[in-house]
């Protein structure tokens, strides 16, 4: 694992791949929409993991490889 992606849990790298898009503002888009819809502990979890993406640049989110913990 690279060293991006070890600031990512597995459950955050699971999430990030299922709004994964072409750009990290794309991703962030996605899972801002996506909030709304989801509820308790998961919506503070992805709030969390939102904000690790946030804080990164495009080229840390260029050299992110997310995939699926079981397509790994």
């Amino acid at each position: 694992m690279n060293r991006i992606n070890s600031n990512f849990t597995v459950e955050e790298t699971n999430l990030l791949s299922i709004y994964m898009a072409d750009s990290r503002e794309g991703l962030i888009l996605a899972m801002n929409a996506a909030l709304p819809f989801m509820e308790g502990e998961m919506r503070d979890f992805a709030a969390r993991t939102l904000e690790k993406v946030a804080h990164m640049t495009e080229a840390e989110f260029a050299g992110l490889a997310v995939y699926p913990a079981d397509e790994v």
